[in-house]
């Protein structure tokens, strides 16, 4: 047994480092910055690079232009950071630079709370880029997920050749617990396809059933065209309302096409159950907890933990909550993802349990909403 203690940041910090990331660049933020410590320790005894950039705009550029060069690349910040990232986001999305951004999301709005902990980002995370299209987000719950859900960011991320969000909270981020890491069943690691050098390159060409890209680096031996504008296939910029709306499509498809593959979920069932309830993050721990008491009392009820929050898993969403009557929806916010779930599942009866104001949902309280509704 190696048995650790480490914060959810530092564990994520190691996930990174399993994954083959060895470029690193940030701003501080609490609750973020010991993402970065965490980083200054691990990369450079790998030959990486650990850095901190002016401000969180050019740090996730810094990013960009290093995966763009080969490399694996991450970055970490809190809400008013990720603001600041939009801009970058989008061109990540436009220009297939696959980048894993980490956000520890904090109380907002604005300044917010800086130590407390809220799951108020889930919206903008997906919609926070020019232009709508999709993005992934990861949300862990523990220290065992913030290692295997950060490699399988950067594995989604080279596949796809995206950014990949990892949705953690001040809670779960800040949070020290012991972690056998030899007990860990990590994922392969996957590395994103490179070019036939055999063949003529295209920086956004694809073929047959294949909707990402083949890469080659910035600064190799071949020519790569890289902009931040509508263009086509060779990279150069286009105003053709064909080839723009042919390349818009695939960059939607190539995520949504794909989804579910990439559904992370646990999910624990009762007989008997009329209830089920929906959650995720910091938040499904209390839910757990109050399960094992409504099950203890008599009351079965069954618990949904969500671990991919976009794309939306409908096809596990309409599966698992088919047979249930009512659903409680469980998030520290004001209702963001209840929406997804009222969208996807329009017949059942849905309930909300929500807060934003520094304080952890505590078991007790979805307790009474199934009780009492």
């Amino acid at each position: 047994m190696a048995l650790t203690l480490m914060e959810g940041n530092e564990a994520i910090a190691w996930g990174a480092r399993a994954a083959g990331c060895r470029f690193f660049a940030g701003y501080p933020i609490t609750p973020a910055t010991t993402v970065y410590n965490a980083m200054l320790k691990h990369l450079p005894p790998e030959g990486g690079i650990c850095m901190q950039g002016e401000d969180e705009i050019a740090s996730l550029g810094f990013c960009l232009g290093a995966s763009m060069a080969g490399w694996k690349t991450m970055t970490a910040t809190s809400g008013p950071g990720i603001s600041l990232y939009s801009e970058q986001i989008s061109f990540a999305i436009g220009s297939e630079i696959p980048v894993v951004i980490v956000d520890v999301q904090r109380l907002g709005p604005s300044t917010g709370s800086a130590t407390k902990g809220a799951d108020g980002d889930i919206q903008f995370l997906q919609w926070g880029n020019s232009g709508g299209l999709p993005v992934i987000v990861l949300a862990p719950v523990d220290i065992t997920d913030c290692i295997v859900l950060t490699m399988q960011a950067f594995n989604l991320a080279e596949t796809y050749r995206c950014p990949v969000f990892l949705a953690a909270n001040k809670e779960i981020s800040m949070t020290r617990e012991t972690v056998d890491l030899d007990a860990i069943v990590l994922p392969d690691i996957i590395n994103r396809r490179q070019a036939d050098p055999a063949r003529q390159f295209l920086p956004f060409g694809t073929s047959g059933e294949r909707l990402t890209p083949a890469f080659l680096p910035i600064g190799g031996n071949r020519a790569v065209r890289q902009t931040s504008s509508t263009h086509g296939p060779d990279g150069y910029i286009t105003a053709d309302p064909e080839l723009i709306a042919r390349n818009q499509d695939r960059l939607q498809r190539k995520i949504t096409s794909q989804a579910d593959r990439f559904v992370f979920s646990e999910y624990d069932a009762a007989a008997g159950a009329e209830t089920l309830i929906v959650t995720y993050g910091v938040t499904a721990r209390a839910a757990k907890t109050a399960v094992e008491t409504l099950r203890d009392a008599g009351t079965p009820v069954s618990l949904l933990v969500l671990k991919t929050l976009w794309p939306v898993p409908e096809a596990l969403l309409r599966e698992k909550g088919a047979g249930y009557d009512r659903i409680v929806v469980v998030e520290m916010n004001l209702g963001q993802y209840v929406r997804e779930i009222q969208r996807v599942l329009p017949d059942r009866d849905i309930r909300f349990l929500g807060q934003m104001d520094g304080e952890l949902i505590k078991p007790r309280q979805i307790e009474e909403v199934v009780r009492h509704g």
